[in-house]
């Protein structure tokens, strides 16, 4: 009986010691991204593309995404192909991987991450059609009120 509760015990605080190793080896769980998209609209697929290559799982809605960016509170003169949602933040158009974890990280009262429009060279629009084209562009913070403030810069 002894000899039984001392392995037991052993087995115990060996397991202890192991744990936090064995927290440190798992990746950490993004989380879900909602986006919704026209159906047709090949930037938006490359778009999803580069979110799962950065371990995001995504799931789309081919409906368009004009009543969810309204829904979402992003203004119109914001918008861009596709609307997505993380952790209750609205993503609109082709806002960069970097700065939607650093949304996340930072979590600023806001509505939101905007890069208006479709340019060339952000994220899901820098594809061999455009032949290593880069425009400059921001990704603009979208603040409760509506207003914007520049959160990134991209040459």
């Amino acid at each position: 009986m002894q000899t039984a509760l001392l392995l037991r015990r052993r087995s115990l605080l060996a397991a202890a010691l192991l744990l936090p190793l064995a927290a440190r080896a798992a990746p950490p769980t993004l989380p879900l991204v909602e986006v919704w998209k026209d159906p047709s609209c090949g930037c938006c697929k490359d778009w999803v593309a580069i979110l799962e290559q950065a371990g995001f799982p995504v799931r789309v809605f081919e409906t368009g995404n004009n009543a969810m960016r309204a829904q979402l509170g992003i203004p119109t003169k914001l918008g861009s192909c596709h609307t997505a949602r993380v952790q209750g933040y609205a993503i609109e158009g082709h806002v960069p991987v970097r700065e939607i974890q650093r949304l996340l990280r930072e979590k600023p009262k806001a509505i939101g991450l905007t890069v208006p429009g479709m340019v060339v060279g952000s994220p899901g629009m820098d594809g061999p059609a455009y032949n290593g084209r880069k425009n400059p562009y921001s990704v603009l913070l979208v603040l409760p009120n509506g207003e914007t403030s520049v959160y990134q810069k991209y040459a």
